[in-house]
């Protein structure tokens, strides 16, 4: 039986809030900055509901795998916000500011196939799983032929194996020139998920080290996406921007959209 939506809007805030604090502690080990995080709700196999649910408790970033889920829960959610007669969300500006009038950026983070790219062009602001060249061709041409200007994320294998998706280290200058050359397209940094059976805090200097390698060819791309609801202290301590957050903050995961 699900719960009520009175029920399952309170679950969420007590959930957001205990996250929060997690982030918060986390930050205070660190001595960083709250501010320099970005909590993205990873809301995969969740209701729009869900989506507006966080979005009024003040979460504005949320992620999604699968474009087959993402596109249609992204529309619902812009039609909920256009009744409400908020603005829709810039589409020309991958660096606008969140606060400048953008009520929720969509982060594609799932392994991104190239007959995909024109869907996920049409509502993505971030695509976190570049991790090929012929990826950053199909998706820069889905975004110009949109109108779009998406930003992208270099993902970076941290233990080489191919069936996890992402590139290997000594790939990812070649995609970050890519996606500087690749009209439509911005390159924002990295992202990468811990390997089973590896130590978070090793998994994420190996990142480290691929995030300094972006930020050469282009100073501006310091987007490190790493840490999820298991890991999320050991990817603060170093030096994460953006935690994607899903069990944490929705509950186990399960067959709820549809």
């Amino acid at each position: 039986m699900r719960p009520s939506a009175d029920e399952r809007s309170s679950e969420l805030a007590d959930r957001l809030a205990a996250v929060r604090a997690r982030i918060a502690a986390a930050c205070a080990a660190a001595g960083r900055d709250q501010s320099e995080l970005t909590l993205i709700a990873v809301t995969k196999t969740y209701p729009a509901s869900d989506v507006l649910a966080l979005a009024s408790l003040g979460v504005t970033d949320f992620g999604e795998n699968r474009d087959q889920e993402a596109a249609p829960k992204a529309g619902e959610v812009a039609a909920a916000f256009a009744a409400a007669g908020m603005a829709a969300p810039p589409v020309t500006d991958a660096t606008a500011d969140v606060a400048a009038g953008k009520p929720v950026t969509w982060h594609f983070i799932g392994q991104l196939q190239t007959n995909k790219c024109a869907s996920v062009a049409r509502y993505a602001h971030v695509v976190h799983s570049v991790d090929r060249l012929r990826l950053i061709g199909a998706l820069g041409q889905a975004a110009r032929r949109a109108g779009r200007v998406i930003e992208c994320l270099v993902e970076v294998s941290l233990d080489g194996d191919p069936a996890r998706g992402g590139a290997v280290a000594q790939d990812v200058p070649a995609l970050a020139e890519a996606l500087t050359a690749e009209e439509g397209l911005v390159l924002g940094g990295v992202m990468a998920v811990a390997p089973l059976g590896m130590p978070p805090a090793d998994a994420f200097a190996r990142l480290r080290v691929s995030a300094a390698a972006v930020r050469e060819v282009r100073p501006e791309a310091t987007v490190i996406s790493a840490g999820m609801s298991g890991d999320l202290e050991a990817a603060v301590e170093a030096g994460a921007t953006h935690l994607r957050i899903g069990t944490a903050l929705l509950g186990d995961r399960g067959p709820r959209v549809g």
